[in-house]
């Protein structure tokens, strides 16, 4: 060192990291297993459970198997889920997606009445419910707009009905935050909150998804009605929108690549911000953790704090159980 350097010529920051005591006094953002909602896929006609290849450690459920796993969620503390559905019978028009008996409906009935205070939120969309996998209604090679909010709305009404907490539309049409809320305030429901996946990209990071709910698309892609990757201002003018029509709550999607787009949302607006941490963020994790590359427990705490820093109040993960786990391993 220069002998001209004395102490007091610069800063010393590691005063502060020095013990893991201090560490944790002064640490400003920390993720708990109250932080998290887990995603679940519930399949109609399925008895037990099946593992998704693309996703280890993730299944579908059948009723039966989706009992059991809702029973361990609720004593590991984790507070919630978002359930996709998984039907049997698919339609141009997704009647299953909105049917009282539709295995959504049944899987929400079921969760409320073991566990009344357990969380379901549930994703309203059409895409696992009919041919096209397309997200609306489709009119001669069309994702149409205006006709599909109809049986979005209905879908939100249906999931409603059979007691979900929130709803939460995926489907990207426009107005359809509006119609769902004018929906579900004139049927009685004015008390169940509404999620909106306000900002979601067309994004590669979905892969593993699309195996998982069946819902790859037929033809072409859904670029017309999901976000552009590159457009980061877009992102504001769809928040905005989205809480002017009635939104209470408001998603990110994915969260690993769009921490900037979290970001600028949290400052835009003042209702609770999600983000979803998907598919394949899920899935590169795990295979490169099976192959013994990356140290999962770490780097999974790492990119949750990271959604937390970066303006999310809550996440949506598959690694959820894990995080839960490992934080009841350290007495938290």
């Amino acid at each position: 060192m220069n002998d001209s350097v004395t102490p007091r010529d610069f800063a010393r920051h590691r005063r502060l990291r020095r013990t893991s005591a201090l560490r944790s006094l002064i640490r400003e953002f920390e993720v708990s297993a109250s932080d998290l909602v887990i995603p679940l896929f519930v399949q109609e006609d399925l008895n037990g459970k099946e593992e998704i290849a693309a996703m280890p450690g993730v299944y579908h459920y059948g009723l039966d198997e989706l009992r059991r796993e809702v029973d361990e969620l609720v004593q590991l503390g984790v507070p919630g889920t978002i359930l996709f559905g998984i039907p049997a019978d698919k339609d141009d028009l997704s009647s299953s997606a909105y049917r009282a008996d539709g295995v959504v409906q049944q899987a929400i009935r079921q969760i409320k009445a073991d566990h009344p205070d357990f969380l379901v939120m549930t994703d309203v969309c059409l895409c696992q419910y009919n041919p096209s996998g397309h997200c609306g209604v489709v009119r001669d090679g069309v994702i149409v707009n205006d006709e599909s909010l109809r049986y979005i709305a209905e879908t939100a009404l249906s999931h409603a009905a059979a007691g979900a907490d929130v709803v939460a539309p995926s489907d990207m049409m426009d107005g359809r935050v509006a119609a769902i809320r004018a929906t579900l305030d004139e049927n009685g429901f004015q008390d169940v909150a509404l999620l909106s996946y306000a900002v979601k990209y067309a994004s590669a990071f979905y892969g593993p998804f699309r195996e998982a709910a069946h819902s790859a698309p037929a033809f072409g892609d859904r670029r017309t009605y999901q976000m552009d990757p590159a457009n980061a201002r877009e992102a504001l003018r769809e928040a905005a929108s989205d809480v002017a029509e009635g939104a209470d709550m408001l998603m990110v999607k994915p969260a690993l690549s769009y921490l900037d787009v979290t970001y600028r949302v949290r400052q835009s607006v003042n209702v609770p911000i999600a983000t979803y941490n998907v598919s394949a963020e899920y899935s590169m994790v795990k295979a490169a953790a099976r192959n013994g590359w990356v140290d999962e427990r770490s780097m999974v705490m790492e990119m949750m704090t990271s959604f937390k820093r970066a303006g999310a109040d809550f996440i949506i993960t598959y690694h959820a159980k894990d995080v839960a786990r490992w934080q009841a391993e350290m007495g938290r």
